[in-house]
């Protein structure tokens, strides 16, 4: 018998193995198909996701990236409305495959907006010779009626414009810049770190500790390490630092406010960036900025845009949280006699409001809190906050 998998949902069929190509029937009965070599691609990728072998915010948005290139190459352009309805299908199996991964949502948010802003622009293009046509005929009437019959570029994107190949060329720059995010950051160490500062930060981040690498090459500093409990992965960046010839100081998490008065700044990293410009980040974090914003000390957040997030923080953090095992604080052979009472909770993450966030150093350049509404409106289209 033929292998195959079947996932169906609300009057959509996908093929996930066997097929010689993926048909899709959306709502709106238009056809998308793609080739079996996106099939497997795919097929890698969602598993790789759903059995958490695909992890950390950086590994999963690339992957993700990569997964939206091979949908909008592959598939057959019948308009660019069925192609957004085809990557919104296959956003919404990857963020199934990783609900809390909040970059797997922002990765297909923003190449539903490349491809309406490739149409809007294809669409201005073909209005702009018409105008110039027209106002060689009749160039004093035609400038006003112009103006006034202009149209309205809003939802309608039907036409079977051929945009494919810009479409394809700015998702492969998506890519291109996720994948340099990195080095794009650390470029900018030296605008913020300055000789013999003092700097804290908390856990790790391979954002910040690339950053860290970055200044030490041009100056001479001291960071103090918070080991970010029960995970220790401070000692991870301890240990990094270390051997970059940073001066290091490993603490317990207990002492980051009595170490604070010493400090100069804080630099940290973020699982994700809300859209009131408040933070997502490891369990720790919270207290830290407490800890800061009491001394008066300024805490930078080393950031790729793609972790920013047109969602809103809510009362109840559960909605964007996730409990680790328990085992990291209380191990299961330690356990002895009657803990039937004993109710052990182990969170992976931290909500930090944005009145505690000095700076966002981010590949686009460094921004405060407060402007990060204005980065939504040039990375995202409303329509598509919620997937």
């Amino acid at each position: 018998m033929e292998d195959r998998t079947i996932i169906r949902k609300k009057g959509r069929s996908l093929s996930l193995a066997m097929a010689d190509s993926i048909t899709t029937h959306t709502a709106s009965d238009k056809t998308i198909i793609v080739s079996k070599g996106y099939d497997d691609k795919f097929k890698v990728i969602l598993l790789g996701l759903r059995r958490r072998e695909i992890t950390g915010a950086f590994q999963v948005a690339l992957a993700a990236a990569q997964v939206m290139k091979i949908v909008v190459s592959s598939s057959r352009w019948t308009s660019p409305q069925a192609v957004m309805e085809r990557v919104q299908e296959i956003g919404k199996m990857l963020v199934k495959a990783q609900p809390l991964a909040l970059v797997m949502g922002n990765i297909v948010r923003r190449v539903m907006f490349i491809i309406r802003e490739e149409y809007v622009s294809y669409q201005k293009n073909l209005e702009g010779a018409g105008q110039s046509f027209a106002l060689r005929d009749e160039p004093q009437f035609s400038t006003a009626l112009y103006k006034m019959l202009a149209h309205d570029w809003t939802e309608d994107y039907s036409q079977p414009y051929n945009i494919k190949a810009a479409v394809q060329s700015a998702v492969g720059e998506l890519v291109e810049d996720i994948s340099n995010l990195y080095r794009v950051i650390a470029d900018q160490a030296t605008q913020h770190i300055h000789a013999n500062e003092v700097i804290m930060t908390f856990g790790l981040s391979h954002t910040v500790l690339e950053f860290f690498k970055a200044a030490a090459r041009k100056r001479k500093f001291e960071v103090i390490v918070a080991e970010s409990a029960p995970s220790y992965t401070g000692r991870e960046t301890a240990i990094a630092l270390s051997k970059e010839g940073v001066d290091v100081t490993l603490i317990a998490d207990s002492a980051v406010f009595a170490m604070m008065a010493r400090v100069n700044k804080v630099i940290v990293g973020a699982h994700a960036v809300l859209a009131n410009g408040g933070l997502v980040a490891l369990t720790g974090t919270h207290a830290l900025a407490l800890a800061a914003k009491h001394h008066e000390v300024p805490l930078s957040v080393c950031v790729g845009l793609y972790k920013l997030c047109p969602l809103y923080p809510t009362f109840n953090q559960d909605s964007f949280n996730s409990l680790n095992s328990p085992n990291a604080i209380l191990k299961f052979e330690e356990a002895s006699g009657d803990i039937d009472q004993v109710n052990v909770q182990n969170p992976a993450f931290d909500y930090v409001p944005p009145e505690l966030i000095s700076l966002f150093i981010t590949n686009q350049g460094a921004h405060s809190p407060s402007y990060i509404y204005r980065l939504l409106a040039e990375y995202y289209h409303p329509s598509d906050y919620q997937l």
